[in-house]
């Protein structure tokens, strides 16, 4: 199941595709959704008179979006309300916002549906190849750049299975190397230099990550300085608040100012509770 955030973005691909889909043809109006849990839910619509398509789920072989869905090919028709090819489904929002005229697009990502665009009008009109070319193609650009965020989900969660495969002693010594570097990058004033230490430490974030710990709802919004994370880091391996102080140039009144202020944050009471949640969000491997 998708997250709220990649709900978010899919929804702001389909109402720019629509727009797109709007400018480039001579159909007046458009609107489109993505396949969730099994039902396209129509999130975008561009130039209706009525608020008819509002709320319209199409599931399918129904209608004349479910069979383009189904076949994986554009389907029109010039007299939706008369039309034998289609079930009618959907009247109430197609025929509610005065639409004759219909051309439903899939979204086709490795040979399977993932969503339809629809352009429209209230008019007959005889729709040729050189009306439909453009659509498609912003049909094909959203394809596109689906199939290219399932690769980089792919490649995510291969990376995590990969981590999930590193013995526990090794886990935690990139641990220490990231509680190390975080100690190096305080002391280092080159700009270039931390930043290719940062590089370094995202490398190790991803590698140490605990599947038990991992996090799976929406991007944490918590953020820590520094500072902050650099005493956490520390505190992950079991270091005092003195010891802490002695690795970071420290008082240790400082180390323990920052670790207030990051279980503050993390809403933890204690110092390894703060570190699980602060695992949990990606804010430590």
């Amino acid at each position: 199941m998708n997250s709220p955030v990649t709900r978010e973005s899919e929804a702001e691909l389909v109402a720019n595709a629509v727009r797109e889909l709007a400018r480039r043809t001579r159909f007046p109006v458009a609107f489109g959704g993505l396949v969730e849990e099994g039902v396209v839910s129509v999130t975008s619509i561009v130039g209706a008179r009525t608020r008819a398509l509002d709320g319209l789920r199409v599931r399918p072989e129904r209608g004349l979006g479910g069979r383009a869905m189904m076949e994986l090919r554009p389907r029109m028709t010039s007299d939706y309300g008369s039309s034998q090819q289609i079930t009618h489904d959907y009247d109430v929002f197609v025929l509610g916002e005065g639409l004759r005229t219909l051309l439903a697009l899939p979204i086709i990502v490795q040979g399977r549906s993932r969503g339809v665009l629809y352009a429209g009008g209230w008019d007959e009109e005889q729709v040729g190849g050189v009306t439909t070319a453009p659509a498609m193609q912003v049909a094909q650009s959203v394809a596109d750049e689906l199939r290219i965020r399932d690769e980089v989900q792919r490649r995510l969660q291969t990376a995590s299975t990969e981590a999930a495969m590193i013995p526990g002693p090794q886990r935690e010594q990139l641990r220490e190397s990231f509680a190390e570097l975080r100690s190096i990058a305080a002391s280092v004033a080159d700009a270039h230099v931390r930043a290719r230490i940062a590089q370094v430490e995202q490398r190790l974030m991803t590698l140490a990550v605990d599947p038990e710990a991992a996090h799976t709802g929406p991007v944490s919004k918590i953020h820590l300085s520094p500072r902050e994370t650099d005493v956490l880091a520390c505190a992950a391996l079991g270091s005092t608040n003195a010891e802490i102080a002695a690795q970071l140039g420290l008082r240790e009144g400082t180390v323990k100012a920052y670790l207030g202020t990051a279980m503050s944050k993390l809403d933890a009471s204690t110092r390894h509770a703060a570190v699980a949640r602060a695992r949990r969000a990606r804010l430590l491997p």
